[in-house]
Protein backbone atom coordinates (compact mmCIF):
# COMPACT_ATOMS: atom_id res chain seq x y z
CA UNK A 1 0.00 0.00 0.00
CA UNK A 2 1.54 3.43 -1.16
CA UNK A 3 -0.34 7.06 -0.36
CA UNK A 4 1.25 10.31 -1.43
CA UNK A 5 0.73 13.76 -1.23
CA UNK A 6 0.52 17.04 1.03
CA UNK A 7 -0.45 15.80 4.81
CA UNK A 8 -2.73 17.72 6.97
CA UNK A 9 -3.68 16.93 10.67
CA UNK A 10 -5.62 13.83 11.19
CA UNK A 11 -9.06 13.59 11.78
CA UNK A 12 -10.33 12.28 14.18
CA UNK A 13 -13.55 10.38 15.29
CA UNK A 14 -14.54 7.78 18.15
CA UNK A 15 -16.14 4.35 18.14
CA UNK A 16 -16.57 2.48 20.66
CA UNK A 17 -14.77 4.43 23.01
CA UNK A 18 -11.46 4.02 20.64
CA UNK A 19 -10.28 7.32 18.64
CA UNK A 20 -10.07 6.86 15.06
CA UNK A 21 -7.49 8.45 12.62
CA UNK A 22 -7.95 9.04 9.35
CA UNK A 23 -4.68 11.19 7.79
CA UNK A 24 -6.03 14.06 4.87
CA UNK A 25 -3.76 13.92 1.91
CA UNK A 26 -3.88 16.59 -0.63
CA UNK A 27 -2.30 17.61 -4.16
CA UNK A 28 -1.25 20.96 -3.22
CA UNK A 29 -4.86 22.64 -1.98
CA UNK A 30 -7.22 20.00 -3.90
CA UNK A 31 -8.59 16.80 -1.33
CA UNK A 32 -7.02 13.79 -2.73
CA UNK A 33 -7.71 10.84 0.16
CA UNK A 34 -7.88 9.92 3.57
CA UNK A 35 -5.79 7.41 4.84
CA UNK A 36 -7.24 5.56 7.97
CA UNK A 37 -4.03 5.10 10.51
CA UNK A 38 -5.75 2.97 12.85
CA UNK A 39 -4.83 0.30 10.01
CA UNK A 40 -1.19 0.79 9.90
CA UNK A 41 -0.68 0.90 13.88
CA UNK A 42 1.44 -2.74 14.37
CA UNK A 43 3.16 -2.53 11.12
CA UNK A 44 6.38 -1.39 9.46
CA UNK A 45 5.63 2.04 7.94
CA UNK A 46 7.77 4.43 5.91
CA UNK A 47 7.30 8.33 5.72
CA UNK A 48 9.11 10.00 3.38
CA UNK A 49 9.44 13.85 2.90
CA UNK A 50 9.10 14.99 -0.57
CA UNK A 51 11.13 17.94 0.05
CA UNK A 52 7.70 20.22 -0.84
CA UNK A 53 5.82 22.28 1.48
CA UNK A 54 3.40 24.04 -0.01
CA UNK A 55 1.15 26.33 1.74
CA UNK A 56 -2.33 25.33 3.25
CA UNK A 57 -3.70 28.36 2.21
CA UNK A 58 -2.13 29.57 -1.10
CA UNK A 59 -0.55 26.39 -2.49
CA UNK A 60 2.66 28.78 -2.61
CA UNK A 61 5.75 26.47 -1.78
CA UNK A 62 7.91 27.36 1.01
CA UNK A 63 10.62 26.55 3.41
CA UNK A 64 9.32 27.19 6.36
CA UNK A 65 5.48 27.10 8.03
CA UNK A 66 3.90 29.35 10.55
CA UNK A 67 0.50 28.51 12.40
CA UNK A 68 -0.11 24.85 11.16
CA UNK A 69 1.03 24.79 7.51
CA UNK A 70 0.41 28.47 6.59
CA UNK A 71 3.22 31.06 4.98
CA UNK A 72 4.47 33.82 6.57
CA UNK A 73 1.79 36.13 4.92
CA UNK A 74 -0.66 33.77 5.56
CA UNK A 75 -0.25 33.66 8.80
CA UNK A 76 -0.68 37.53 9.01
CA UNK A 77 -3.44 37.83 6.75
CA UNK A 78 -5.42 34.52 7.13
CA UNK A 79 -8.60 34.34 9.46
CA UNK A 80 -7.55 30.75 10.39
CA UNK A 81 -4.76 32.64 12.65
CA UNK A 82 -6.76 35.00 14.30
CA UNK A 83 -5.52 35.40 17.21
CA UNK A 84 -9.26 34.32 19.44
CA UNK A 85 -8.39 31.28 18.29
CA UNK A 86 -5.22 30.82 20.43
CA UNK A 87 -7.02 33.62 23.03
CA UNK A 88 -10.63 33.37 22.70
CA UNK A 89 -11.21 35.81 25.45
CA UNK A 90 -10.52 38.42 22.59
CA UNK A 91 -13.33 37.61 20.63
CA UNK A 92 -15.49 40.41 19.86
CA UNK A 93 -17.53 39.02 16.98
CA UNK A 94 -20.94 39.29 19.51
CA UNK A 95 -20.43 42.55 19.28
CA UNK A 96 -20.21 42.75 16.12
CA UNK A 97 -15.84 43.79 15.88
CA UNK A 98 -14.18 41.10 13.74
CA UNK A 99 -10.26 41.05 14.65
CA UNK A 100 -9.41 39.48 10.90
CA UNK A 101 -12.33 37.99 8.62
CA UNK A 102 -16.11 39.61 9.78
CA UNK A 103 -17.85 36.52 7.90
CA UNK A 104 -15.53 33.69 9.09
CA UNK A 105 -15.80 34.48 12.84
CA UNK A 106 -19.43 34.80 12.65
CA UNK A 107 -19.30 31.52 11.41
CA UNK A 108 -16.78 29.76 13.63
CA UNK A 109 -16.71 32.18 16.89
CA UNK A 110 -20.46 33.57 17.26
CA UNK A 111 -21.50 30.17 17.43
CA UNK A 112 -22.28 27.72 20.78
CA UNK A 113 -19.04 26.71 22.92
CA UNK A 114 -17.88 24.55 25.43
CA UNK A 115 -15.00 25.40 28.52
CA UNK A 116 -14.20 21.67 29.48
CA UNK A 117 -12.12 19.94 31.42
CA UNK A 118 -9.59 17.12 30.08
CA UNK A 119 -7.11 14.97 31.50
CA UNK A 120 -4.07 14.85 29.47
CA UNK A 121 -0.94 14.79 30.95
CA UNK A 122 -2.92 16.87 34.05
CA UNK A 123 -6.36 18.23 34.00
CA UNK A 124 -6.12 21.51 31.88
CA UNK A 125 -9.35 24.18 30.98
CA UNK A 126 -9.72 24.48 27.60
CA UNK A 127 -12.30 25.85 24.83
CA UNK A 128 -13.92 24.55 22.00
CA UNK A 129 -16.50 25.07 19.47
CA UNK A 130 -19.25 22.49 20.58
CA UNK A 131 -19.02 20.89 17.43
CA UNK A 132 -15.52 19.99 17.96
CA UNK A 133 -16.19 17.35 20.60
CA UNK A 134 -15.03 14.89 21.00
CA UNK A 135 -12.37 15.55 18.46
CA UNK A 136 -11.07 18.47 20.21
CA UNK A 137 -10.09 15.46 23.29
CA UNK A 138 -9.07 13.25 21.03
CA UNK A 139 -6.63 15.55 19.41
CA UNK A 140 -4.73 16.68 22.55
CA UNK A 141 -4.90 12.98 23.55
CA UNK A 142 -7.04 13.46 26.44
CA UNK A 143 -8.39 10.09 28.42
CA UNK A 144 -11.18 11.53 29.78
CA UNK A 145 -13.05 15.16 29.49
CA UNK A 146 -16.50 17.00 29.93
CA UNK A 147 -17.76 19.92 30.03
CA UNK A 148 -18.31 22.30 32.52
CA UNK A 149 -19.91 25.56 30.58
CA UNK A 150 -22.00 26.13 27.57
CA UNK A 151 -21.88 29.81 26.30
CA UNK A 152 -23.25 31.06 22.94
CA UNK A 153 -20.55 32.74 21.69
CA UNK A 154 -16.45 32.22 21.76
CA UNK A 155 -15.64 35.17 24.30
CA UNK A 156 -17.80 34.16 26.95
CA UNK A 157 -16.36 30.38 27.11
CA UNK A 158 -12.73 32.28 26.53
CA UNK A 159 -13.26 33.95 29.64
CA UNK A 160 -14.11 31.37 31.86
CA UNK A 161 -11.01 30.08 31.03
CA UNK A 162 -8.83 33.22 31.65
CA UNK A 163 -10.51 32.79 35.36
CA UNK A 164 -9.54 28.94 35.73
CA UNK A 165 -6.19 29.52 34.53
CA UNK A 166 -4.91 30.71 37.96
CA UNK A 167 -6.01 27.26 39.27
CA UNK A 168 -5.64 25.00 36.67
CA UNK A 169 -3.34 24.52 33.39
CA UNK A 170 -4.50 25.06 30.28
CA UNK A 171 -1.18 23.42 28.53
CA UNK A 172 -0.27 19.70 28.02
CA UNK A 173 2.69 18.40 28.89
CA UNK A 174 3.12 16.21 25.41
CA UNK A 175 5.73 14.16 26.79
CA UNK A 176 3.43 13.07 29.54
CA UNK A 177 1.08 12.83 27.48
CA UNK A 178 2.81 10.26 25.43
CA UNK A 179 4.20 8.50 28.01
CA UNK A 180 0.86 7.85 29.43
CA UNK A 181 1.80 9.62 33.15
CA UNK A 182 -0.83 12.12 34.46
CA UNK A 183 0.09 14.40 37.59
CA UNK A 184 -2.97 15.20 39.56
CA UNK A 185 -4.03 12.84 41.65
CA UNK A 186 -7.88 14.25 41.72
CA UNK A 187 -10.19 13.08 39.70
CA UNK A 188 -12.43 15.58 37.03
CA UNK A 189 -15.59 15.13 39.19
CA UNK A 190 -13.34 16.22 42.00
CA UNK A 191 -11.67 18.89 40.25
CA UNK A 192 -15.02 20.43 38.39
CA UNK A 193 -16.53 21.08 41.78
CA UNK A 194 -13.62 22.61 43.36
CA UNK A 195 -12.96 24.80 40.30
CA UNK A 196 -17.27 25.69 39.77
CA UNK A 197 -17.24 28.29 42.75
CA UNK A 198 -14.13 30.29 41.33
CA UNK A 199 -16.12 31.24 37.74
CA UNK A 200 -17.33 34.81 37.91
CA UNK A 201 -20.76 35.75 39.09
CA UNK A 202 -21.65 37.11 35.60
CA UNK A 203 -20.90 34.04 33.76
CA UNK A 204 -22.47 31.07 36.36
CA UNK A 205 -25.21 31.46 34.22
CA UNK A 206 -23.71 29.13 31.97
CA UNK A 207 -22.36 26.65 34.00
CA UNK A 208 -23.63 23.28 33.08
CA UNK A 209 -25.52 21.62 36.00
CA UNK A 210 -23.83 18.29 34.57
CA UNK A 211 -22.21 16.60 32.15
CA UNK A 212 -21.59 12.28 31.59
CA UNK A 213 -17.40 12.40 31.61
CA UNK A 214 -16.21 10.76 27.88
CA UNK A 215 -13.46 8.24 28.51
CA UNK A 216 -11.13 7.61 25.22
CA UNK A 217 -9.39 4.93 24.66
CA UNK A 218 -6.02 5.20 21.74
CA UNK A 219 -4.66 2.67 19.28
CA UNK A 220 -1.80 2.14 21.57
CA UNK A 221 -0.16 -1.18 21.48
CA UNK A 222 2.75 0.17 24.28
CA UNK A 223 3.40 3.44 25.48
CA UNK A 224 6.97 4.51 25.21
CA UNK A 225 9.36 4.41 28.06
CA UNK A 226 10.86 7.62 26.91
CA UNK A 227 10.21 9.90 24.11
CA UNK A 228 12.49 11.67 21.23
CA UNK A 229 10.27 13.99 18.76
CA UNK A 230 11.19 13.64 14.96
CA UNK A 231 11.26 16.07 12.35
CA UNK A 232 10.62 15.64 8.80
CA UNK A 233 13.44 18.49 7.93
CA UNK A 234 15.85 17.27 9.71
CA UNK A 235 14.80 12.86 9.21
CA UNK A 236 13.05 12.72 6.32
CA UNK A 237 13.20 9.28 5.65
CA UNK A 238 11.24 7.33 8.46
CA UNK A 239 11.12 3.64 8.03
CA UNK A 240 9.87 2.05 11.60
CA UNK A 241 7.19 0.08 13.14
CA UNK A 242 4.43 2.21 14.66
CA UNK A 243 3.55 1.27 17.98
CA UNK A 244 0.28 3.13 18.36
CA UNK A 245 -0.94 6.68 17.98
CA UNK A 246 -2.07 9.32 20.68
CA UNK A 247 -3.41 13.02 20.34
CA UNK A 248 -1.19 13.99 17.11
CA UNK A 249 1.46 11.75 17.47
CA UNK A 250 2.95 8.57 15.89
CA UNK A 251 4.43 6.72 18.23
CA UNK A 252 7.10 4.13 17.22
CA UNK A 253 8.84 1.00 18.90
CA UNK A 254 12.07 2.67 19.12
CA UNK A 255 10.72 5.24 21.17
CA UNK A 256 10.43 8.09 18.85
CA UNK A 257 7.46 9.85 17.70
CA UNK A 258 6.27 12.70 14.97
CA UNK A 259 3.84 15.31 15.55
CA UNK A 260 2.18 14.82 12.17
CA UNK A 261 -0.05 18.35 12.95
CA UNK A 262 3.21 20.28 13.27
CA UNK A 263 3.76 18.95 9.64
CA UNK A 264 0.80 19.68 7.68
CA UNK A 265 1.40 20.84 4.28
CA UNK A 266 4.56 19.18 4.16
CA UNK A 267 4.69 16.50 0.89
CA UNK A 268 5.46 13.35 1.88
CA UNK A 269 5.39 9.10 0.54
CA UNK A 270 3.54 6.86 2.91
CA UNK A 271 3.99 2.98 2.39
CA UNK A 272 3.20 0.28 4.80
Amino acid sequence: MEWEGNIRKMSTSLKDGVAQYNLPLFDVLEYKEEVHMNDLVGQDIRLEFQGLIHCRVTGQVVKKTYGEGMSYKAWLDSPLATESIIRPELSRIHEGIALRDEAWEREHHLTPHYTYLSLTSDIKVGVTRAQNVPSRWVDQGAVSAFPIALTPYRQAAGLIEVALKAHLTDKTNWRHMLLGQHTNSMSLEEKRAEVLPLIPEDLQQFILDHEERLDIKFPVESYPVKVTSLKLDSSPSIDKHLMGIKGQYLIFSDNTVLNLRAHSAYRVKISA
